[in-house]
């Protein structure tokens, strides 16, 4: 796992490289997608679900999976950063509750390995994916597989786990867009 205060540069392009999990969290099934960011550009690594489903219908057994998954990612792909999605406020409170619940277990996987988590809401996602916050499903699909030159559009799940993790790297870029802007304003004001 790289650790995120000493980012990985490539040589050739001194572009900070970094690995990036996205998750989109599920009480049955919950997605993943795992990029590689060089500067402005991104690898596609591998997405996919975890079934928790296939535990049983006893909650804490679907947790455990879920934990257990995203324990078993983070050792396969070694990311630096991992986004999750933001819990919504759905219109059936058992669902919004079991939906936290995976989120939690996924969170403590990432916090175990050493991770800091960064949260995005949906529409956020989807404005930084689709370039509007009301996309539907297809829409996200569409700009996932487009974005990472996949060949073919990802499962739903897998294409939102993807989505979290691209999100992820436009809003690291947009702030270190910010501070190297002001890091340029502060050295002007020094000169004067």
């Amino acid at each position: 796992m790289h650790d995120s205060a000493t980012a990985v540069i490539d040589d050739k392009r001194h572009l900070i490289v970094s690995i990036i999990l996205g998750i989109d969290p599920g009480s049955r099934l919950t997605g993943y997608g795992v990029i590689e960011q060089h500067g402005r550009h991104f690898t596609y690594l591998g997405s996919g679900c975890i079934k928790a489903i296939a535990a049983g219908n006893e909650l804490g057994a679907r947790l455990q999976t879920i934990f257990a998954g995203v324990s078993e990612l983070i050792l396969q792909f070694q990311p630096d950063r991992f986004a999750i999605e933001q819990v919504f406020m759905a219109k059936n409170p058992d669902s919004a509750l079991k939906l936290g619940q995976a989120r939690g277990a996924a969170i403590v996987a990432a916090t175990n390995n050493g991770l800091s988590i960064a949260e995005y809401s949906a529409r956020q996602i989807k404005q930084a994916v689709a370039g509007t916050g009301a996309a539907d499903k297809t829409q996200v699909q569409h700009m996932v597989k487009t974005i990472l030159k996949l060949p073919a559009t990802p499962q739903a799940d897998a294409a939102d786990a993807l989505a979290v993790a691209l999100c992820h790297a436009h809003s690291q870029d947009s702030i270190n867009k910010l501070s190297g802007q002001a890091s340029k304003t502060v050295r002007r004001r020094l000169r004067i």
